[in-house]
């Protein structure tokens, strides 16, 4: 089956490769037409369309490059029937990695056999189901099918949708723990995730639903991560508890935590340093900061917020094995979903990990941070 997958991704590769003398004979053959010339515009009316790109364009401090400037907060008109239809169009690359593969395949079998199988577990490898995923996926299929003693193939998608849907339920809780005041959301996640979006996005989100929220600049070590979490929160109207750069990250999240009591907030939400490339001091920082949580803490409501970066693949579950030494998850978030085919990530993670998603990324626009739903994700998945 591997050599299969193997011999699959070569050929794939190949087809990829255009021949650069080809594309050269397919210019000539198909020669673009010229712009139309656009009309006359007057200075001022120039200047008037300029305008707002200019501040479009306008740059973040210097970071996370790989993060999206923060968006104003506004009311969306959202297309494909509201917050389903956006998360149905962020899922568009997986589905072409997926269910259109998958249909594909079914197309062209006209009964059920092993072969079928193997086909179908070349799919869900090469979508980031991970290996030890799709073995169980494909093994409880064959259960399922016997048990329904099915011969046809279209019989095949129904149930291997049944059974994503079983995989995610498993472990899913995608309500956040904040039953107090205040409330703690720690977020931890190596530098270039979304971690520092995520936390716009999600103050943003409980915000609108009326919550008093805090946001704590514990990240001191990274370059502009403190300006960049400011700008979320003057854009959200949201108040942020920093110190200077390159101070005490425990010293932050204190001082946070006392104001959030004092303040009486509903919700504080704590960015953490996310130096992976130098494991035991990014250890050691978090254990220190979230034993200043655990003593400051005690009784009331926590999360611990693991962010991943989707694009990332099975690298994601290792970044999450690292974090788990240093504090209990209580949930991820996979941010960038939009951009990449192989979203079976999603259900890999999960799984293997025995921790819930808690929120989702389809996009850059506020809204297109969701709430994770297993039963809503393998619909918009497969719809």
């Amino acid at each position: 089956m591997l050599k299969n997958l193997f011999r699959r991704n070569e050929e794939e590769k190949h087809r990829d490769q255009e021949n650069p003398q080809d594309k050269e004979q397919k210019d000539k053959e198909n020669p673009q037409e010229p712009e139309a010339p656009k009309e006359t515009e007057t200075p001022k009316e120039q200047e008037s369309q300029q305008a707002p790109e200019a501040s479009k364009e306008a740059p973040l401090p210097s970071g996370e490059s790989t993060e999206p400037a923060p968006e104003e907060p506004q009311e969306e008109i959202m297309s494909f029937g509201g917050l389903f239809g956006r998360l149905k169009e962020g899922l568009t690359k997986t589905k072409k990695g997926i269910t259109d593969r998958v249909d594909d395949l079914i197309s062209s079998y006209t009964k059920i056999d092993e072969d079928l199988f193997e086909e179908l577990e070349e799919i869900l490898i090469s979508a980031d189901l991970g290996v030890n995923t799709t073995m169980e996926i494909i093994d409880q299929l064959r259960d399922r099918v016997r048990q329904n003693r099915a011969t046809d193939p279209k019989v095949v998608k129904g149930l291997l949708k049944e059974l994503l849907t079983e995989a995610l339920e498993e472990v899913a809780n995608p309500t956040l723990n904040l039953e107090t005041t205040p409330s703690i959301i720690m977020v931890v996640g190596v530098n270039g995730v979304g971690k520092t979006t995520s936390i716009g996005k999600i103050a943003h989100k409980l915000k609108a639903e009326g919550k008093n929220v805090l946001l704590a600049a514990g990240d001191t070590f990274r370059a502009g991560a403190i300006d960049q979490l400011r700008i979320w929160g003057e854009r959200s109207g949201i108040d942020v508890i920093s110190h200077q750069e390159g101070s005490d990250p425990a010293a932050v999240i204190y001082d946070a935590i006392q104001a959030a009591k004092s303040r009486k907030v509903d919700v504080l939400i704590c960015d953490t340093a996310g130096r992976l490339h130098n494991k035991k001091n990014l250890m050691n920082e978090l254990g220190k900061v979230f034993k200043i949580v655990k003593r400051e803490c005690d009784g009331l409501s926590r999360e611990s917020l693991l962010v991943l970066d989707a694009t990332t693949g099975q690298n994601a579950i290792q970044q999450a094995k690292i974090f788990k030494e240093v504090t209990d998850l209580s949930g991820l978030v996979l941010t960038k979903l939009d951009g990449t085919a192989k979203g079976g990530i999603v259900i890999s993670v999960s799984k293997e990990l025995k921790v819930p998603v808690k929120l989702i990324g389809v996009g850059e626009k506020l809204e297109d941070l969701q709430s994770f739903d297993p039963k809503t994700f393998v619909d918009a998945l497969f719809d």
